[in-house]
């Protein structure tokens, strides 16, 4: 039997967390990413980006320049195979624990929708497809693109590098191909294919939702590097591999495996270093 499953990362996670019956309350999750923010000077708030309210945090010191901006993965949207997470705040939130590392002047964090909130809208709670099988849908690319926009003239921001972790990257993508003020593209652990991804692990194909990898042309002038785990059985190099694959000109993509990394854990000691790595376009026809 088919059925639809979060990033496996936190399936797994959860399903720990269920048997030492100890898996933390959203209030919980929200102080952890407070603490994660707070030493990185990253202020919280809340942008309205039709159709949803998106959680961010931020750090500007320097109006009018670049900011690095990241995206969180899916969070904890499922319990287990069948039992559907009532909230999919990250227990994790591993794209905020890398933004906290980066020490550019700019940088912002996005979470998904409803996470941090339950929200779509200020007393309207959301509906769970938004982590499930809407998780990519055209309205939630539209949220990131209305966020963007307002984070962009709030601080004058001339261009974005834009960070993805997981499920994140994936937004970050398609959120990209749409711009002409995306000066690079980053993926840790990413998912830039959700179908080869549902493929991979015998699960539903996520319908109602867009695929980064059906967007490549637009993407293929866009400098790229993507982070992969050598340890990762969520997202395993197949997953990026078929990404590649679409693209009729390599020159703007860079990976790297990072051999000790799995899912969700050992990128955040590494990636001070992996951000250094910067993402180029090379061998230009």
């Amino acid at each position: 039997m088919r059925f639809h499953v979060s990033v496996f990362a936190t399936l797994l996670a959860s399903l720990f967390l269920l048997q030492a019956c100890s898996v933390t309350g959203p209030y919980d999750r929200f102080e952890t990413a407070k603490r994660i923010a707070s030493p990185a000077f990253m202020i919280h708030r809340t942008i309205p980006a039709s159709p949803f309210l998106l959680t961010a945090y931020e750090r500007i010191h320097n109006r009018g320049g670049v900011m690095n901006l990241y995206i969180e993965g899916d969070g904890l949207a499922w319990l287990s195979r069948s039992r559907m997470s009532l909230d999919p705040t990250p227990t994790n939130p591993v794209a905020l624990n890398l933004a906290a590392l980066d020490k550019a002047k700019n940088v912002g964090y996005l979470a998904r929708p409803c996470q941090f909130s339950k929200l779509i809208t200020k007393g309207q709670p959301c509906d769970a497809a938004y982590w499930t099988n809407k998780r990519y849908a055209p309205e939630v690319i539209a949220a990131y693109q209305n966020a963007l926009n307002e984070i962009k003239a709030r601080y004058q921001i001339q261009g974005f590098n834009l960070i993805g972790f997981s499920g994140g990257a994936g937004i970050a993508a398609l959120v990209a191909a749409d711009r002409n003020d995306i000066l690079s593209l980053r993926s840790v652990a990413g998912n830039l294919d959700h179908k080869t991804h549902s493929e991979f692990h015998n699960v539903t194909i996520l319908e109602a939702s867009l695929n980064p990898a059906d967007v490549t042309d637009q993407l293929k002038d866009i400098p790229q590097y993507h982070f992969i785990g050598g340890e990762d059985k969520i997202v395993p190099p197949v997953i990026y591999n078929s990404y590649k694959a679409n693209f009729s000109d390599h020159s703007c993509l860079q990976s790297t495996v990072i051999q000790d990394a799995d899912h969700d854990k050992g990128w955040a000691d590494k990636w001070p270093e992996l951000l250094k790595l910067e993402p180029k376009c090379q061998y230009r026809r």
